[in-house]
């Protein structure tokens, strides 16, 4: 296997992992001192752990690959994220709303591991689709 191949393999499997909402797989993907930045934050995973589990249970958020690009070790993901608001999350009561939105994170892989990974989404549109803000 080639290491772009087995890059997108680290990368097709952290996106499994998020969907079933399994932050110990997802932490298992991860190099010691991975670097985790995104909109909601930036750090080592202890750091974006509630992040993702306000994401992951609070908003349902689901990642569906709509491209992999890999060059050697880094590798860039186009997503459609979906999710719906049924628990509270980052303050805020459920509003039973639904969002659609295209995400991209880049990875860097080493050792089959995740190095860092780099995340950005419209969350402007998500908030208003979610009912957060008023247009």
């Amino acid at each position: 296997m080639s290491v772009e191949e087995a890059s997108k393999a680290v990368v097709r499997n952290y996106v499994e992992a998020f969907n079933r909402g399994d932050l110990a797989a997802l932490k298992a993907l991860l190099a010691e001192d991975a670097e985790i930045q995104g909109i909601l934050g930036q750090g080592l995973f202890d750091r974006i752990e509630p992040v993702w589990r306000q994401l992951i249970e609070g908003y349902g958020m689901q990642l569906s690959i709509q491209e992999l690009i890999a060059e050697g070790n880094v590798v860039a993901a186009r997503y459609l994220e979906t999710g719906t608001f049924r628990k509270p999350a980052f303050g805020q009561q459920p509003t039973g709303r639904s969002y659609e939105l295209v995400a991209i994170e880049w990875f860097e892989i080493e050792n089959g591991k995740i190095k860092r990974r780099w995340g950005v989404r419209d969350s402007a549109s998500q908030a208003r689709q979610l009912g957060l803000v008023t247009s």
